[in-house]
Parts: structure tokens; C-alpha cells; sequence
């Protein structure tokens, strides 16, 4: 039987605040896993264990109705004090945006805080993490992928602002791509 809900067309992104996401996780903080989501039928698949013996410093996954020039939805870490099980929304505040280049294309990963945790809903801006923390975040992405003969390059770290004109480009991307799509699809 085919599973008909698709988390990547089917979960609004938008919450009452402007700058607070619906994020999916797909990677739990702490794993070697990727895992990464089956476009077609919106479940997860293990695409491969992580060669390097590293692990996700955070939550990682993806913002729903999204779209981006490497045709996936646009990728999201989400820093709380907690694992967060895969494909669970969590509803996070954007404080900036990591630029980075994956084998020579742009893939952006907005970074964010769990809404519903006290530990970092602090955080309004990038600026405002531990020099430490975002070291790292760019060092788990420049390295987590080398022993794959892969070349990450992360270009810098941005504002809150740069990420939310980042987001807004992507829901206009998706509205370009699956538009049309999606109304007829999923009746929205």
C-alpha cells in the first residue's frame, strides 16, 4: 500500500511567528547515520552510514514546501539539548544560515533553535552562539564527507535576515516547481 502523506508537500511550514519554521528531522543529533527522505513516498531511507567516525553535532533535516536549486528541500540544523526522533516537526527559530558549497553546488543549511526548548530559545541571531559551536558546525560539514574523496567548502556564516530572504526564496522556488502540482495533488 502506498503511504499518500508526504512531509515535504503535506506540513504547512509556517507558525504565527515570522521567524519560527516547521522543521522535519530527518538526522537525530549524536548519529552517523543519513539518512534522508524517499521523495516519492515521504518515508525516510538510510542512504549510508557515515564513513568518517563523526556525528551530527545537531538535528538535522528539512523545511517542508521548500525548494532549492540542488532540488531538494532546503536543509535545516536544529540546536536544542535534546535528540529529536526522525520525522518529528519541530517548530524552530531561525538565527542564520551556513553557506556552503557540496561537491561544488550551493547548499545552504538554515540554522535554527527549538522553539519548545529553554536551553537555546535565547539565541536570536547567529552572532549570539559560542564561537565554539559554530566552529563546530563548519567543522563536522568540511570533514564529515572526506573519507567519500567529497569536497564540502563552507563559505561563511550569515545573519538571521540573509537566512529569511534564503527561506523565502525557497518557498518561492517550490511554488515555481511543485505549484501547480500540489494543487492538483494534495487539493490545496
Amino acid at each position: 500500500m502506498r503511504n499518500n502523506f508526504n512531509p515535504w508537500h503535506q506540513v504547512t511550514p509556517h507558525t504565527d511567528a515570522n521567524d519560527v519554521v516547521k522543521g522535519i528531522i530527518e538526522i537525530p543529533k549524536g548519529n552517523r547515520a543519513k539518512y534522508e527522505l524517499d521523495k516519492e513516498s515521504g518515508l525516510l531511507r538510510l542512504d549510508r552510514v557515515l564513513f568518517s567516525s563523526m556525528y551530527y553535532p545537531h538535528n538535522y533535516g528539512f523545511i517542508p514546501q521548500s525548494y532549492c536549486d540542488d532540488h531538494d528541500p532546503l536543509d535545516i540544523l536544529i540546536l536544542s539539548q535534546i535528540e529529536v526522533v526522525p520525522l518529528c516537526i519541530v517548530e524552530a527559530k531561525v538565527i542564520g544560515v551556513m553557506r556552503m558549497l557540496d561537491n561544488g553546488e550551493a547548499d545552504d543549511k538554515i540554522i535554527a533553535v527549538a522553539a519548545g526548548d529553554p536551553s537555546v530559545t535565547h539565541y536570536n541571531d547567529i552572532s549570539e552562539l559560542p564561537p565554539h559551536m559554530t566552529t563546530e558546525i563548519m567543522s563536522f560539514f568540511e570533514d564529515y564527507t572526506k573519507l567519500e574523496n567529497k569536497t564540502v567548502v563552507v563559505e561563511k556564516f550569515f545573519d538571521k535576515e540573509t537566512a529569511m530572504e534564503i527561506l523565502n526564496n525557497s518557498y518561492k522556488m517550490y511554488q515555481q516547481h511543485y505549484g501547480e502540482l500540489h494543487k492538483w495533488f494534495f487539493g490545496k
